[in-house]
């Protein structure tokens, strides 16, 4: 039984779901706002909303915590130059969910999150 287990799998293993997540919080830095299905943005969400609030205080620490997951020096310098600083005031809550449409394919429920 999964009682009280939150993780939300995917449908992937392990290692396939931890690359997503990266790639997905790397080009959200990057562009701050990127279009994907519901699912993988409420993972996202949960994932992404931690490094925002590890940027806010900015140490060479959680830099270095960063740099280990997202896979672009790029990325992780937006967010500790530019993102983290814009949310210094604000405690929680950093990205916004917009539905868009269903996929015409396979009816996936698309959404837009951006950095709010």
């Amino acid at each position: 039984m999964r009682h009280n287990k939150t993780t939300i799998k995917l449908g992937r293993s392990q290692a396939h779901r931890k690359a997503l997540l990266n790639n997905l919080a790397a080009q959200l830095f990057l562009y701050e706002s990127i279009k994907t299905t519901e699912a993988k943005a409420k993972a996202l969400r949960q994932y992404a909303e931690p490094m925002i609030t590890k940027a806010k205080e900015g140490k060479l620490h959680q830099r270095r915590d960063i740099l280990g997951k997202l896979p672009m020096k790029t990325a992780v310098k937006k967010l500790f130059d530019v993102i983290g600083p814009r949310y210094k005031d604000r405690d929680g809550g950093y990205l916004r969910i917009i539905k868009l449409k269903t996929r015409i394919g396979d009816g996936a429920k698309i959404v837009k999150i951006e950095l709010v």
